[in-house]
């Protein structure tokens, strides 16, 4: 995987499913993540193919619930990204999925609870006895996989001892590091801190991904002229509007989400994160009080939404 001048789609919960990575890549993504999938979930997968499909799902045995699903045409780009906290476990987990994926991501960034309270995400961050334990997560996968990875941080109270922990990192091997311009206290409102995603960029040999506030198809050339970064993440300017990605300049959104649902009815995706993922563009662009967004939370059926 190549992680040189890229635009990539950020790793978000309940989003990055097949049809939005899909939608994604078609307005001009190079690189797309997975929403962060929990390393306790996916070692109760068995890999599937579903043939109706064409898909290569990923299911709690003797179920028919899908954890991941993804296809031959986005190989070479998707990113599965791993929340976890054990090294063992990480890399039992990794080697269900490692070979029909571009590269494995482990999240050491996510300030959710869900992620917070398993000690995963943010929280190995939290605590400098944790760090050894992040090292030797990457170490294990890097020493036993023949599969790209990397991981994706937050900013630490200062920059010296982000870049600190930037260094330790890199030794591991790993391929790429991104960087999520703020701290875990800070709010999605609050600026991100591209002077210290430069201080890092300067500091390794790795391509460092910036993400923080692009929201403009612009601004990945202002984020990497500003940081040096490789390449540029975005999350919330790609959740309201796919075709961010797009050097032609935006589509209208309303279009933009016909196509995204359009997607997840082809691809079967799970409805409730469908329903989510269109009450957050509404809620960017206009009010759930409306009769849209009214409508929306009222769909019960693919049909209903449609």
């Amino acid at each position: 995987m190549d992680y040189h001048n890229k635009l990539v789609l950020a790793p978000m919960v309940r989003v990055g499913t097949l049809p939005f990575r899909l939608l994604a890549a078609e307005y001009g993504a190079d690189i797309t993540y997975g929403e962060e999938i929990i390393d306790h979930r996916l070692v109760k997968c068995e890999r599937r193919l579903n043939e109706i499909l064409g898909t290569i799902d990923f299911v709690v045995k003797g179920t028919k619930e899908v954890v991941f699903r993804t296809c031959c045409a986005e190989k070479n780009r998707v990113v599965f990204q791993m929340g976890t906290a054990d090294a063992i476990r990480a890399l039992s987990a990794a080697q269900i999925v490692c070979k029909d994926v571009a590269a494995l991501d482990i999240n050491m960034g996510c300030p959710k609870s869900f992620s917070l309270s398993g000690g995963m995400g943010a929280a190995l961050l939290s605590k400098p006895e944790l760090i050894h334990d992040v090292l030797l997560i990457l170490t294990t996968l890097r020493r036993n996989l023949d599969t790209t990875i990397t991981c994706k941080i937050r900013l630490l109270d200062s920059s010296q001892e982000t870049v600190e922990l930037a260094r330790r990192i890199e030794k591991t091997g790993v391929s790429a590091l991104a960087v999520h311009g703020r701290k875990v206290k800070d709010r999605p409102r609050d600026p991100a801190k591209w002077n210290e995603i430069a201080d890092i960029v300067a500091s390794l040999s790795i391509p460092v991904i910036a993400n923080g506030d692009a929201f403009e198809y612009e601004d990945f050339e202002r984020m990497k002229d500003a940081t040096g970064a490789s390449s540029v993440m975005i999350a919330r300017g790609a959740l309201w509007n796919a075709s961010i990605f797009s050097a032609k300049g935006k589509l209208p959104w309303d279009a933009v989400k016909k196509e995204y649902v359009r997607k997840c009815i082809l691809w079967d995706n799970d409805i409730k994160s469908t329903k989510y993922t269109v009450k957050e563009m509404i809620i960017h662009h206009s009010c759930l009080e409306l009769a849209e967004g009214k409508a929306v939370n009222k769909s019960d059926t693919y049909k209903d939404l449609a």
